[in-house]
This record gives structure tokens, sequence and C-alpha cells, in this order.
């Protein structure tokens, strides 16, 4: 029998986490925590330890922002995070993607909307919507020498991997990657772990950031 897909919800506000709630619950996922601001939060997924973590970009004490750094520099905290934001081009969004946070939600989302976005994010992939995904990271995107020098890690990347990644940061799904490069969807998958492995990155959200950051993909580039 499966364990129950468990989650911490932290927003300021007592009715989305309410609403949230009854969302999650009425689908068999349980609700085993919730916070009203980023220190809460923390508190609440160490004391928990949730499967997914609804975090919401502005409240008090501590952003979400911060919130989501301090979790997921716990080395034993396997929680994937999913931010929630009025915004879909909030600055904050992309810090926490650059964070580690798996993806991100904007806070009218449909029900069933936000009940596949925490399953997918549970079973280990990134909440991407490609077009909004890619003009956040489009606009807030940093290329520097120090950035660069962080994922220096890039040249241990075969030719394939990097158009892989390449095609990965445009907002390809596994099955267009197959598709393009003429592949198994298997071995579309064993490239995406390999780079993750290598690059020691979460999941396909922080492969994105990298790949932007670094200079690999540029903004109005084409996956050709």
């Amino acid at each position: 029998m499966t364990d129950p897909l468990r989650v911490v919800i932290a927003d300021d506000q007592a009715l989305v986490r309410t609403g949230f709630r009854l969302i999650l619950t009425a689908d068999g996922i349980e609700v085993v925590g919730e916070a009203a601001t980023g220190t809460q939060a923390i508190e609440a997924v160490r004391r928990t330890a949730p499967d997914v973590v609804l975090m919401d970009v502005r409240m008090p004490e501590l952003d979400g922002l911060e919130a989501t750094r301090r979790i997921l520099t716990d080395g034993a905290c396997t929680a994937r995070i999913i931010i929630l934001t009025t915004f879909d081009l909030d600055r904050y969004v992309y810090a926490a993607l650059s964070a580690g946070a798996s993806g991100f939600l904007l806070k009218d989302v449909s029900p069933e909307h936000l009940v596949g976005a925490v399953r997918l994010v549970r079973a280990g992939d990134a909440l991407l919507a490609p077009a909004i995904t890619r003009r956040l990271i489009e606009r807030y995107a940093a290329r520097d020498g120090q950035t660069a020098a962080l994922h220096r890690e890039l040249s241990t990347l075969t030719p394939r991997e990097l158009e892989v990644l390449r095609m990965l940061a445009r907002g390809l799904s596994n099955a267009e990657l197959a598709e393009r490069l003429r592949l198994s969807d298997a071995t579309v998958k064993t490239h995406v772990a390999r780079i993750l492995s290598k690059l020691r990155l979460r999941d396909r959200a922080q492969a994105i950031v990298v790949a932007y950051e670094t200079g690999l993909v540029t903004p109005g580039s084409r996956a050709d």
C-alpha cells in the first residue's frame, strides 16, 4: 500500500490555508501541518517531515524565500517545495527556484491543478509551466563569472547531455525530447537523471536555472 502523501501549507492568509487543505484532503492527501510565517513553516517541516510544502512567498517574520533556503539546506530534508505567488513574474519566485524549489503555482490555481501539482512534485518531477517559467528565468537570470564558476561541472556533461540540457531549459517534456532527438523515453530519462546527478541538482527547475545562468541557453534562443 502506498504511503499517504503528506503536505505542509505555509501562507499568512487563513482562508488560503483552509481552502487548500479542503481541496487536498478531499483527494486523499494528508495535510500534516500549517504555518502563517516563514519561521513556523520551518518548524512545521522539521516536526512533520512532509513530502511537499506549499510555500507562500510573502509572509511575516521570515519570507517564503528565506524559509525555502533554510529548509533545503538541511541535508536530512527530502521535502519538495512549491512556491505560491499572486504574480507570475515575481523575482522572488526566481530566487526560490535558484534556492531549490521544485516549481511555483499562482494562488488562483484550480483545485485539479493544485492536486496534480502536489502529486507531480512528490513523484520527483519539477512543476514547470513552460511559458511562465521561461519568461521568469529570462527576465531575472543573472549571468556573471562568479555564477558560472559555481557550475563548472558543466564540463562533466557529455555533448549529448549538454544538448538535452539546452532543450530541457526551453521547457520541452521528456516525450518532446525523445521525439526531437529520436531517442526512447527511457534513454531521455537516463540522460536527465545523469545531468541532475553530475550537477548536484534537485530537479528540472534547478537545471533550467543553471542553463540560463551559465549562458548555455540565452534569452530569445530556440530549442532547434
